[in-house]
């Protein structure tokens, strides 16, 4: 068989490949989140295979079975926890007048208006008021308890096989940390398996600092900016869910605190409408303001050095870089998705493409 011949059979194969990935999509997402949190649980798994009591020593199984409970129990204690405070939150803000609130609000909107009409290039009258009336008025629907549990309710059925057929899959990672790369190796050609190999622990390695580290992130972030808006003036349990919000949105890099700003913004004002709003939301809104900033400031001094930078050997610079053209390929999923998927084709091409300089000069910490 000629060389042609050779490259289209691999084409050909590639597609099939795709094919079938789209087909059972599914099945592959539970395995990708198997993984994600067979790294995370692993450095548990690790440091109880290393424990001895007199001659015995703790079973692969049983390591793996302790810290998938440790994993689920920590989820059911969060949704246990939180799910709640969400829910009475949100039953709050689908019972605000938001009629009342827009004439509590008058003035500032009136004088933002005018604002606004001064300095457009066509001296058009902004009716400011209607549009937070309709943007206002969606938000609240969304935040309706009953529409929300409703459709939790209809995917039930879908999320208990979801769930079980995930923890199945994850027990088996912990449990043999080499299973996921034999299964990988078994596609390739043999005299391709040691470069696959090599290839699959490096990128198992960094990955694993990396989602360990974004997972205390996210508590990280989200506990500052809990006791920060507890601190300003506003009750624990608002707080709780801001503070949850921004941590979860702090994974998107660079617009996700933004993101997570905004909300908390939104929130703060819904909930404090019925007080002055020079005297008493513009000063809390300023407070506010100063937290995240803060938390912001910590975060990318402290936090993302660490996990960005370090947990995957990449300068913050070409970091920025990625996650932009990411950004504009695919939008937020292509920016949360892009330092992983960045990570396995620097170790791919490190391995298979190091004789050419750029690619030498890219992957020459990792």
């Amino acid at each position: 068989m000629n060389g042609k011949g050779k490259y289209f059979i691999v084409a050909l194969g590639l597609i099939l490949l795709g094919l079938l990935f789209w087909y059972f999509s599914n099945i592959v997402a539970y395995v990708l989140v198997s993984v994600v949190l067979s790294f995370v649980g692993r450095p548990v798994v690790d440091f109880m295979n290393g424990l001895k009591i007199k001659n015995w020593q703790v079973p692969s199984a049983l390591s793996a079975g302790i810290t998938l409970v440790l994993l689920w129990f920590v989820m059911v204690m969060f949704f246990r926890t939180f799910i709640p405070m969400i829910a009475a939150q949100a039953q709050d803000l689908s019972n605000i007048d938001v009629n009342a609130a827009m004439r509590s609000l008058e003035e500032p909107i009136q004088k933002l208006e005018a604002l606004v009409t001064k300095y457009s290039a066509d001296n058009e009258s902004f009716d400011l008021k209607a549009v937070l009336v309709d943007n206002i008025t969606s938000f609240v629907k969304i935040s309706d308890v009953s529409d929300i549990f409703g459709s939790l309710v209809g995917t039930l059925g879908n999320a208990f096989i979801a769930l079980f057929s995930i923890s199945f899959i994850t027990f088996f990672f912990l449990k043999d940390s080499s299973l996921f790369s034999e299964g990988v190796v078994l596609l390739v050609p043999a005299r391709n398996e040691d470069g696959v190999r090599h290839v699959l622990d490096s990128i198992k390695n960094l990955l694993m600092r990396y989602f360990v580290g974004l997972f205390f992130e996210v508590i990280l972030v989200g506990f500052m900016v809990t006791i920060g808006l507890t601190i300003v003036g506003l009750p624990f349990g608002t707080a709780v869910v801001i503070g949850l919000f921004a941590g979860m949105m702090n994974v998107i890099p660079y617009i996700g605190p933004i993101i997570g700003a905004c909300f908390g913004m939104i929130i703060g004002i819904a909930t404090n409408l019925n007080v002055d709003f020079y005297t008493e939301i513009l000063p809390l809104l300023g407070y506010m303001a100063i937290v995240f900033a803060t938390v912001q400031v910590i975060d990318n001094i402290l936090f993302q050095p660490l996990i960005y930078s370090n947990s995957v050997n990449a300068h913050p610079l070409e970091i920025f870089i990625v996650i932009i053209m990411a950004g504009s390929m695919a939008g937020i999923l292509g920016m949360v998705l892009a330092i992983p998927t960045y990570t396995l084709i620097r170790v791919i091409a490190k391995e298979f493409f190091n004789n050419y300089r750029f690619v030498k000069k890219l992957t020459e910490k990792i």
